[in-house]
């Protein structure tokens, strides 16, 4: 492939656009995490009813991959991101303006909707531009800007709540992917999409695409691996304002530890370059999956033996190992279809967020039967075993679709 890249400062333009886009989407998703409990008060509603908030969001994004994937192969994936970008803004502003929690509902639904066209296909677009050489690399640093947002979800939403209420802080996330759309919109004039606008794919074609990508049986351990671990990893994470809560402070450290989370994966992305050089992809998510599960076994004590503060330096471990096994998983998914990346990789974010909307309520089930302590040791050997089952699979061929 020739490599548009040549001057190294496209590419770091690239990185900075998007990767603000990127930031945008997950702070949006992640916002409301640490404040479950204040929303609970508010609408005087039920924590489990509450925490499906966060399933609210993601189940849309995944839903919605399907039919964004072949939209963004077929008229230019910068494009489309461009359009999303714009639409989560509206939707988050009509999230501060909901008068209830059924309206917070449908605005959160429209959110995920919006914001599930924005790092699949930007994801999709590094792999049409970047050899694969130099891709784990490239694509760490735009996820890097997406784990500030996450970091900056717990962070900031947790700190600034109790001065400007939750609807304060969505209208920050408004803003932000406002003036994202806004960077973005000036990045596109100044260089356009490299693809022409193509026909709108039939729904026969849009079928066609996806059982071929389907296909390929090294792609199958890709889209039920990350499906896994995104319910596991994310499962508890609505929950963390109970288990780090127990003497009234919960929603505080809640909000800590999403930042601890996002800081730890902040820190693969730092490590990235070097990891890969030193141990090589399978081995990086081997050890991935064994931080993962080491976080989850601290947060467990943080709970059974009422040390919160174990949970914070726990989810700095989920986070670490979590984005080195997700940041490997997605390199590997773009060499699925080259020919139809937007589609493969919009197939690998529909399962991801499948998982992740199912997270809250298997693990609030796990945590009714089991108790706290038993789910959360299952959720990280879980997360182990995934990490073993990739590190093994050959690396994937591409299918020619």
């Amino acid at each position: 492939m020739d490599n548009p890249f040549a001057d190294p400062r496209t590419l770091r333009r690239m990185i900075v656009v998007f990767g603000f886009a990127g930031f945008s989407g997950a702070l949006a998703g992640r916002a409301l995490d640490p404040l479950m409990a204040e929303l609970a008060l508010d609408f005087a509603a039920p924590h489990e009813r509450v925490a499906l908030l966060a399933s609210a969001f993601a189940l849309p994004y995944a839903l919605v991959q399907p039919v964004l994937g072949p939209i963004g192969d077929a008229f230019g994936k910068r494009r489309v991101v461009l359009l999303c970008i714009g639409l989560l803004a509206v939707t988050l502003a009509l999230c501060a303006l909901a008068p209830g929690l059924d309206g917070l509902f449908a605005a959160r639904i429209a959110a995920g909707l919006a914001a599930g066209g924005i790092f699949p296909l930007t994801l999709a677009l590094f792999g049409d531009s970047v050899p694969m050489a130099q891709r784990q690399v490239a694509i760490s640093r735009v996820l890097a800007c997406a784990i500030l947002g996450q970091l900056a979800g717990g962070a900031v939403s947790g700190g600034i709540a109790p001065l400007v209420g939750w609807r304060g802080v969505m209208w920050v996330c408004a803003a932000a992917a406002a003036l994202s759309w806004a960077v973005l919109w000036r990045d596109a004039r100044r260089q356009p999409a490299a693809a022409p606008p193509g026909p709108a794919p039939s729904p026969a074609e849009v079928a066609r695409r996806y059982r071929a990508i389907l296909a390929n049986p090294r792609a199958h351990p890709l889209y039920g691996g990350v499906f896994i671990e995104g319910m596991l990893v994310f499962g508890p994470m609505p929950f963390l304002a109970v288990l780090l809560g127990q003497d009234g402070h919960g929603t505080l450290r809640a909000g800590i530890a999403i930042a601890a989370f996002g800081l730890g994966g902040f820190g693969y992305a730092l490590l990235a370059a070097f990891l890969l050089r030193a141990i090589g992809q399978a081995a990086m998510m081997r050890l991935a999956g064994g931080l993962v599960a080491l976080g989850m076994t601290a947060t467990a004590l943080a709970w059974g033996l009422e040390r919160p503060w174990a949970g914070i330096g726990g989810s700095f471990l989920i986070g670490l190992g979590f984005f080195m096994l997700h940041n490997s998983i997605q390199v590997r998914v773009t060499e699925v279809a080259p020919l139809a990346r937007g589609s493969a990789v919009a197939l690998h974010a529909f399962s991801y967020f499948l998982g992740q909307s199912a997270g809250p309520g298997v693990f609030g089930l796990a945590m009714a039967l089991a108790g706290a302590v038993p789910a959360l040791l299952a959720a990280g050997l879980g997360v182990l075993a995934v990490s073993l089952w990739l590190s093994l699979a050959p690396a994937t061929q591409p299918n020619r679709t």
